[in-house]
């Protein structure tokens, strides 16, 4: 089983097409709006580096934007 989670805000069209391409895949996430959850964003800055989303956690691995090859090379099959 894959553990991916996806940071998002409202007003990102790129996160929806992130969780729209993990839907089309059948892959479960968990969503974490950092929009909605101060904590959270802190928790990303400080994890990542980078203010900006998506960023995408796959299975420990980080992937940062819209990236779909590299969301797959990291998903376990």
């Amino acid at each position: 089983m894959n553990n991916i989670t996806v940071y998002t805000t409202n007003t990102c069209p790129y996160c929806t097409m992130v969780k729209n391409f993990l839907d089309e895949k059948g892959l479960e996430y968990k969503e974490v709006n950092v929009q909605n959850d101060q904590r959270e964003a802190q928790k990303l800055v400080a994890t990542t580096g980078q203010m900006g989303v998506p960023q995408i956690n796959v299975n420990g691995n980080w992937v940062i934007g819209f990236d779909p090859n590299t969301i797959m090379a990291n998903v376990k099959q």
